[in-house]
């Protein structure tokens, strides 16, 4: 019988720092984008989201510092991309995990629902009229 030793706390810490780079909703909207070509400007990236060029910068700055996305000097502009093509995949399970917890809370919905529906109402009490 072999016992796997846990993890150091160094990789652990490695870990909770990786995963708390992704933990921004406009992080996440840029690297899905990142992760579909293979380098997008800062612009490019503020047209396809919709969102103002200093926040693109500042969520970019955040995701390169933490060495998930890089930049590129291409003449006047710089341009972004991921750091490693497995962050693809790494979003497209997130996101099979995320799907299959809301349709866990969809069947919870229906199932409260369906119990709402079996239950007789209340009629509201009449208050009486003080004189």
């Amino acid at each position: 019988m072999s016992l796997v030793s846990a993890p150091s706390q160094q990789l652990q810490v490695l870990k909770a720092e990786f995963f708390r780079a992704l933990a921004h909703p406009i992080r996440i909207r840029l690297l899905e984008v990142l992760v579909t070509r293979s380098e997008c400007s800062v612009q490019d990236l503020q047209r396809s989201l919709d969102i103002d060029q200093p926040i693109v910068s500042q969520q970019l700055a955040r995701l390169r510092a933490s060495g998930i996305v890089v930049a590129k000097k291409s003449g006047a502009a710089t341009r972004y991309s991921v750091t490693d093509p497995l962050l693809k995949d790494l979003l497209a399970v997130a996101k099979q995990i995320l799907n299959r917890r809301l349709v866990d809370v969809r069947v919870l919905l229906r199932e409260l629902e369906r119990d709402e529906s079996a239950r007789p109402r209340k009629r509201a009490s009449t208050r009486k009229k003080l004189a």
